[in-house]
């Protein structure tokens, strides 16, 4: 046998057998610590929870990567919408004055929150990275407050296990878990780079995520649902995103 085929055969070992033993670990760390994403039957669905459970276990309160002022892209790309809806029309044109965060679901005081309400709550900033999973970045400073601070106001039930999130323009959605609703970097956005949130970078509100991919950092934000499944929602895969072919949980 020559040494390269002899190699090959040696790799090829190898890679079948870290393949076995990733599906055998994710099988074994789902099942002991309960930790399945919605989006875990499939193909590819001994991976997708490998990735989760080993990220939950590891980095459940690691923070992303914050950076200086000096680095704050000088053009940061944002996403151009086709057209916007009649609906988003309307309360652009009044300035956002009536736009309302609806938070409902598995908490014990259901409640419509105008952007003047989240106000009043702590503001802090990050200066975080967008990684687009089409490979484009960039670094701004994002201002508004942790979606934990809303949460606690409306009490959710201590049975919740997501908080899905849904976007007026496009008519889109996502979820996340209590660990990623509740981490400090978690942001309800109204501000960017010392002003106020664009409409092209989501304004007048975006969930910012930064440990994870930009899909999930969903904008133009006006509802909120508390949950402890994900079955009832489209397809039951967690999110909008599984149901296009990407993953449910995308941390980075």
């Amino acid at each position: 046998m020559s040494i390269i085929s002899r190699r090959k055969l040696i790799t090829t070992g190898l890679v079948a057998t870290a393949g076995a033993a990733g599906i055998a670990t994710a099988a074994h760390l789902t099942r002991r610590y309960g930790l399945i994403p919605p989006d875990s039957n499939g193909f590819f669905g001994p991976g997708e929870s490998l990735t989760y459970a080993t990220q939950r276990i590891l980095t459940r309160h690691s923070l992303a990567r914050e950076f200086p002022r000096s680095m704050i892209s000088e053009k940061p790309f944002g996403n151009e919408v086709a057209s916007f809806s009649d609906a988003f029309k309307h309360h652009q044109a009044a300035g956002f004055s009536d736009w309302n965060l609806w938070v409902d679901g598995m908490v014990a005081h259901p409640t419509a929150f105008s952007l003047s309400d989240l106000k009043t709550f702590p503001t802090h900033s990050q200066i975080t990275e967008v990684a687009c999973e089409e490979g484009w970045s960039y670094v701004a400073e994002w201002i508004g407050t942790p979606l934990v601070n809303v949460l606690d106001a409306v009490g959710v039930l201590p049975q919740a296990r997501y908080v899905v999130y849904f976007s007026i323009e496009p008519a889109w959605w996502e979820s996340i878990d209590m660990a990623d609703a509740t981490h400090p970097q978690t942001f309800l956005t109204m501000g960017m780079n010392d002003g106020d949130l664009p409409v092209q970078f989501g304004g007048p509100l975006r969930l910012r995520l930064p440990r994870q991919l930009g899909y999930k950092s969903v904008k133009y934000i006006n509802h909120i649902t508390v949950t402890d499944s994900m079955k009832r929602f489209g397809m039951g895969l967690g999110s909008a995103s599984p149901e296009t072919g990407y993953a449910w949980y995308a941390g980075i």
